[in-house]
């Protein structure tokens, strides 16, 4: 099969958006997912865009059908004064697994964080999800045991801010 990595255009929200609710089923969580196609295209090409996605294509281009992306955002080392790039989201679609999609996937936005002059690239796995953590470590990655991740949203984060 014939594969491609692109990214993402406006008429493509729609396809991403499918793509994360995907993703979101695969892990137990499309309860969570409340984006819409217009609020993806609006972070990806808005005025103030804050996220890049890329998709991978699988077929020729009469027929191209995506089956997986990357999305991903640049963050910021104060340790290393450089910027960063996180990896939001990486997803295949199960059919299409094990042809070595999601490391051409993943080595593309390695890629971009070395033009980009960046000090890291990183994400987060969830740690029931082993064959994902097999699949970064096998890639190079290090999963870091003594860091955890805190989240404030929803009515937490009203709080939080209202005391500001």
């Amino acid at each position: 099969m014939n594969f491609r990595i692109a990214a993402a255009r406006p008429q493509d929200a729609g396809i991403v958006v499918d793509l994360v609710r995907q993703l979101a089923e695969y892990e137990t969580l499309s309860h969570l997912v409340v984006a819409t196609e217009d609020q993806v295209r609006d972070e990806l090409f808005g005025p103030r865009p804050v996220i890049e996605c890329v998709l991978g294509w699988e077929g020729d281009s009469a027929g191209a059908q995506a089956v997986g992306f990357a999305l991903y955002f640049h963050n910021f080392s104060t340790f290393l004064a450089r910027r960063g790039i996180y990896l939001e989201d990486l997803f295949v679609v199960p059919a299409a697994r094990g042809r070595g999609y999601g490391k051409a996937l993943l080595r593309h936005v390695a890629r971009l964080a070395l033009e980009r002059e960046c000090g890291r690239f990183e994400w987060s796995v969830l740690d029931w999800n082993q064959p994902a953590i097999d699949f970064y470590r096998a890639m190079g990655a290090q999963v870091l045991p003594d860091w955890r991740i805190c989240r404030v949203t929803g009515d937490a984060l009203a709080r939080l801010g209202a005391d500001a």
